[in-house]
């Protein structure tokens, strides 16, 4: 799918067998944030649940923080997977529907991936925050899925109407899911309709134009 990368890793695998091991480590990873959290999570523990030896941790990974990055950006690539399957069918016109799709994948995902709760695309881990943080990445794929979509070059203005809508969903969406385990379907509405409201302003903006 478009703009799904490559993972952060010291080395990337080359054999199958390497790849799947990859895999289990960061799923092992992914379980144990939910069981224990960041602050208990260790190489060890990965290592022991995902059946490898610690070693094949660090062939891919420095520290646990680098194996906590790794996660949110694999969690990023699949979100952009998922979205782009949703968007195909949808009428090019029709970006209230797109907003819905990448608010609904985001809430999916929330709410049924392993350790997608605690780390999403690695904003909240509490280990100090980048000057470009992983927001600055999902706009910039949102972006693009926008432009795709919507038959239109990406701007500056939509570049920053997205940043803003995907902070601001951010931030609403940590309050929704603060006030109830699923997440409260009255934030997560009121979120709905704020992006919306918000994202008129650029995206009707070339329709208003003679």
């Amino acid at each position: 799918m478009d703009r799904v990368s490559q993972l952060p890793l010291r080395r990337t695998p080359v054999q199958q067998r390497s790849a799947e091991r990859l895999a289990r480590i960061l799923d092992a990873c992914a379980e144990l944030l939910d069981v224990c959290g960041y602050e208990e999570l260790s190489t060890r523990t990965v290592a022991q649940r995902a059946g490898v030896p610690i070693g094949s941790v660090y062939r891919f990974f420095g520290n646990k923080r680098a194996l906590v990055e790794a996660l949110g950006h694999r969690n990023l690539d699949r979100y952009t997977e998922r979205i782009a399957v949703r968007l195909a069918p949808l009428a090019a016109g029709d970006w209230r529907g797109a907003v819905d799709v990448m608010l609904d994948e985001y809430l999916a995902m929330k709410r049924t991936v392993p350790g997608f709760a605690l780390i999403d695309f690695g904003g909240q881990v509490p280990v100090g925050a980048p000057v470009a943080g992983p927001n600055d990445e999902v706009a910039d794929r949102l972006v693009h899925l926008f432009s795709v979509h919507q038959g239109r070059t990406p701007d500056a203005d939509l570049r920053r109407a997205v940043l803003v809508a995907v902070e601001a969903a951010d931030a609403l969406l940590q309050l929704a899911f603060r006030a109830g385990e699923s997440g409260d379907e009255g934030i997560v509405e009121e979120t709905r309709r704020l992006l919306r409201a918000y994202l008129a302003q650029v995206l009707d903006a070339p329709a208003a134009r003679p």
